[in-house]
C-alpha cells in the first residue's frame, strides 16, 4: 500500500518524469492550475520530462507548447529533446516501415478474436507501437489480449485511454533510463521523481530503478493489477494530484 505523499519525501528532487493522461489532465483536459504548476517548476529550474503513451505526432506538438525540457512518446519508444525537431529513437528498429507492417499484422490477429477492436484515432501518427481503444474492454479481455500478444512475441500494455502493442523491451522505465544516462548522468536515482496513474506507468514505480515514485490518487483503481506500486500516493486524483505534488515541492524550493 503506497504511503500518503508528504513534502519530506521530495526534498532531494531535481527532475520530474510525469505521465500525461490521467496524471496531468483533469477529465481529459489541461487546466489553468496545471499551467501555473508547470510555470512554478520552470521558475524553480526543476527539470520536467513528460513521458506518455501518446503518439509521436501528438508529442511533437506538445513539447513545443508546454514549459517542459523534453518528452518521451509511445511508452519509451521515442525522445523529443527540447532543442531538436526530430525525435530520437529509444528502441532499435532496422526498418520502421517493416515494423509498422508487423504491428498491423498482429492487430489483425487480435481482431480475429475481438472483432470489436477499433484502431485509435492517433495510430496513424505513431512510429514504434500500435494502439486501439481500451473503452469497452473488460479485465478478462485485457488479460487475454496480453496473452495473445506475448504468445506472438510482442509486448502489451494499456492506460486509461488506449491499449498498446509494442516491443517486449519497450516501456517507460527503459526509455527514461536511456534519456537520464544521455542527458542527465549527474543525477542519482533519489533525485528523480516519477509520477503516473495506470498500468502503462508500472515500470516507473519499480523501486529498484526509481525509489521516489508517486501515483496520483486514481492509481488506486489499478492497485490489484500492479506488481510494482508507487511509493507514495496523493490525496487528489488526476491533474489535481500533480498540482498537489508541486505544492509540496514548493516547501523545499
Amino acid at each position: 500500500m503506497p504511503e500518503p505523499l508528504q513534502s519530506q519525501h521530495l526534498q532531494d528532487i531535481c527532475l520530474i518524469a510525469t505521465d500525461m493522461d490521467g496524471t496531468l489532465t483533469q477529465q481529459s483536459k489541461f487546466t489553468a492550475q496545471l499551467f501555473q504548476a508547470l510555470e512554478v517548476l520552470a521558475t524553480a529550474q526543476l527539470t520536467v520530462l513528460m513521458i506518455t503513451g501518446r503518439s509521436a505526432g501528438w508529442v511533437s506538438g506538445l513539447k513545443h507548447y508546454l514549459p517542459i525540457q523534453g518528452a518521451i512518446a509511445e511508452n519509451g519508444g521515442l525522445f523529443f529533446p527540447p532543442d531538436l525537431e526530430a525525435p530520437q529513437p529509444l528502441v532499435n528498429l532496422p526498418s520502421w516501415t517493416q515494423h509498422r507492417q508487423n504491428l498491423a499484422a498482429m492487430f489483425e490477429r487480435l481482431q480475429q478474436q475481438f472483432p470489436q477492436l477499433q484502431e485509435s484515432a492517433d495510430n496513424q501518427f505513431r512510429l514504434t507501437d500500435w494502439t486501439f481503444d481500451v473503452m469497452g474492454l473488460s479485465a478478462e479481455d485485457l488479460q487475454q489480449l496480453q496473452q495473445l500478444c506475448e504468445e506472438s512475441g510482442w509486448g502489451f500494455t494499456y492506460s486509461t485511454v488506449q491499449c498498446h502493442i509494442k516491443l517486449k523491451q519497450q516501456n517507460k522505465a527503459a526509455g527514461l533510463q536511456q534519456v537520464l544516462q544521455q542527458c542527465y548522468p549527474q543525477l542519482t536515482a533519489k533525485q528523480v521523481l516519477t509520477i503516473g496513474d495506470s498500468p502503462n506507468d508500472e515500470s516507473l514505480f519499480n523501486p529498484v530503478d526509481f525509489p521516489v515514485s508517486v501515483g496520483v490518487a486514481n492509481v488506486l483503481d489499478y492497485q490489484e493489477k500492479l506488481t510494482h506500486q508507487p511509493a507514495y500516493v496523493t490525496n487528489a486524483a488526476e491533474g489535481k494530484g500533480f498540482c498537489e505534488v508541486v505544492e509540496l515541492l514548493q516547501f523545499g524550493l
